[in-house]
Order: structure tokens, then sequence, then C-alpha cells
């Protein structure tokens, strides 16, 4: 099964189970590195009918290891989208209602071109030979999709994590093109201990014998152990010591005593090894690679001379912020700098702070008070829009 799933992963690259734009040389993509991305391709995934007026689009944005299959099942895993709780006919984004579209981002391995896909120089793989990608990179990208549907201004961009940093970048570097903006469990940049742990993650990868500097798949290898290591380490950053000692505490995993030795004695340590277990199967090594190098140059405040609310000088896109109490990736004082910045820029805000101890990854999850600030704020949004209750 791990090998099916591989292949498919591979395969995902090029021709993936979702509609393609491509672009060829006459319209590249100019990165922040300096060089231009041509050809290339966005893959993406779209709900719901968009309007005679193009007025009811919302964007979706995906975080570190997601993916365009937001409200539809994954063709590599099989499994639900990630976000199927909050998009669909009668939820809290109503596809009955809006068009929602979400893409692979550049530098994925879902379909959008990354470094897992053919590089048409070579006929092989990218790897390494893939520019650096930025947040505004994936923006840029997003954009030229968005204008492939002629649509003229979003009703919505939203996102978690990674997610929210696009969003804030959408509403940086295009506020005509963003009527309201909802980004979630974020910030404005990345933290050096968050930078420090994405290095321990990319050693984790590049440490792996089988990674062989990026050309893996030209050696019939994939760095399974070292992209595991790497999940492990980054998925305890998207909990909250409350939640795993609810879940887990010191509880052993299938034993009655120690066997004073190094497998897995704890339930914490099994349940480690199974997420990173599962994720080499669905994701790319270097795309992992790209996707943190991404957040970590992410820096709002850096582009516009350190002052953060000059990001966002004369915008009137309405915006709403949600952090959880208990996410100490994204903490509550990284929203509410972004929150006192577009105070200062004369924006329209909201700022809703949700207690919960399920730390970051509470935005993927049924979390009511998270759903009661979107509804909120996507009805308002929609009203102002005249879009209808």
């Amino acid at each position: 099964m791990v090998a099916l799933r591989a292949r498919k992963t591979n395969n995902e690259a090029d021709q993936p189970s979702s509609p393609v734009l491509r672009f060829g040389a006459d319209k590249p993509l100019k990165l922040d590195a300096g060089t231009l991305l041509s050809p290339f391709q966005i893959a993406y995934q779209t709900y719901g009918t968009l309007n005679d007026a193009r007025s009811n689009a919302i964007l979706v944005c995906h975080a570190l290891t997601g993916d365009q299959h937001v409200a539809n099942t994954n063709p590599v895993t099989g499994k639900p989208g990630w976000w199927e709780v909050l998009i669909g006919p009668g939820k809290i984004i109503d596809t009955d209602r809006f068009f929602v579209i979400s893409s692979n981002v550049i530098g994925g391995c879902l379909g959008s071109t990354g470094p897992a896909s053919t590089n048409p120089a070579t006929a092989k793989p990218y790897g390494l030979d893939l520019p650096i990608i930025t947040i505004r990179d994936m923006v840029r990208a997003q954009l030229m999709l968005v204008e492939h549907f002629g649509i003229e201004q979003l009703f919505s961009v939203l996102g978690g994590s990674m997610g929210g940093m696009q969003v804030l970048q959408w509403a940086s570097s295009y506020p005509e093109r963003v009527f309201s903006a909802l980004p979630i469990a974020t910030g404005a940049r990345h933290s050096s201990q968050n930078i420090a742990f994405h290095e321990v993650g990319r050693q984790a990868v590049m440490a792996d014998p089988d990674w062989h500097g990026g050309k893996y798949f030209e050696h019939g290898k994939r760095p399974e152990k070292g992209l595991a290591v790497a999940r492990m380490a980054a998925h305890i950053t998207y909990l909250s010591e409350a939640a795993l000692h609810r879940k887990f505490g010191r509880n052993l995993q299938d034993r009655e005593a120690l066997t004073f030795g190094f497998d897995a004695d704890f339930q914490i340590e099994s349940y480690l090894r199974h997420q990173g277990m599962t994720f080499v199967d669905r994701f790319d090594a270097n795309s992992y690679l790209y996707m943190t190098r991404a957040m970590d140059y992410f820096d709002l405040a850096a582009d516009h001379g350190g002052r953060l609310a000059d990001a966002f000088a004369g915008t009137k896109t309405r915006f709403c912020l949600v952090s959880f109490t208990s996410d100490w990736l994204f903490p509550t004082e990284e929203s509410r700098s972004v929150v006192h910045a577009l105070n200062a820029a004369g924006a329209s805000v909201s700022f809703v702070e949700i207690e919960t101890d399920r730390g970051h990854d509470a935005f993927l999850l049924d979390e009511p008070e998270l759903f009661a600030a979107i509804k909120g704020f996507i009805a308002s949004a929609a009203r102002a829009r005249g879009l209808g209750a």
C-alpha cells in the first residue's frame, strides 16, 4: 500500500487528479528569487457556482502540508478533504451560495509546479533545481488562477497557518482584489523558534542517505525515514501540552510494563511514529523543504520598511483574525500585532481569541466557536457585498 501511494504521489505531481491551469513561456511567473518560472502549472479544485456578477468567489489557502482537496476526497489517501467540516452544501462556507477555489501552492507536490514536477529542460524532476518559492510567489500564481476565472475581486480569502500567511499577503499585495480576509492561527512573520523547528525538519530530511542531494527519484529512492522524523517533530508543535496529556498522558502502548528498550513503550511515541509513517505516503520530501523555507522567509513588515501598518495602508478590505489560546506555534500575540497594525492603517478589523486546549491544529478541527466566528463574519461581509443573508 505504501509503495502504491508513493507512485500515486509521484504521478500527482505532473498529472494530478484535479483540474490544471498551465502557463507557457508567454506567461512566466516572476519569482522573488529573481528568476522566471516557465512553463508552470497550477492544480486546483472548485466547489459551487460562480454567479453572473462574479462576486461570490472565496479563495481557500492551504497550510504547510495541505493541498487543493479542501472539500473532496483526497486521491492519494482516500480521506475526506481537510476542511470538509467547514466547506460544502449547507455548511458554514455554503457552496450552494459561494464559489470556492482552492489551489495547490507553487512548490507543492499535488499538481502545481514543485520540486517533484518534471523539469522540461531535463525531462527529470526539478529537485533542488527549482528556485526557492516564497509566500508572495504563491499568491502571484493564485492571482493568475483567479484572473483565469474572470474574477476582479474575491469576496473572501481565508486560510490557517501558512494559509493565513497567504491571506495576509493577498490583502497586502492586492487589497483591491480582496473584499474580506480571514487569517487564522497565523502571523505576519515567522518567529526564530519556528524557523528553528523547520531547520530541524529539513536537516532530518537531508541527513537521510536516500535523499541523494534532492535527486532521490533518479535513484529510485525516497528519504522516508528523514521525512517521517521531520513530520514527527513538526506535529508536536501543532498540539498543546494539555491536549497531549489529555489524550496520551504517560499511558503505555499495548503493554503492561516498560520494556527497558527503545521500542514505542508509550502511546505518544506510537502516535508520532504513525504520523510520520502516514505522512511520507502522501507528501514529497523536497516539497517539505520548499514549503518550510517559504514560511521562514515570510515577513510582511520587512517588505515595508519594518512598519507592519504600511503593509495595509489605505486598505478597504474587511478583516477578521482568529487565534487560539493554546497555540504556541502562532500565539495570540502574533495575531494581536497584526490587529494593531490594521487599526493603525485604519482598516475594518475584528479579532477573536478562542479558548481551547487543542493547540495550533484547532483550526482544522470541529471547533464551535471558530465556526461561529467565521459564520458571523461571512454573513456580515455578504450583506455588505450585496450577496444576501
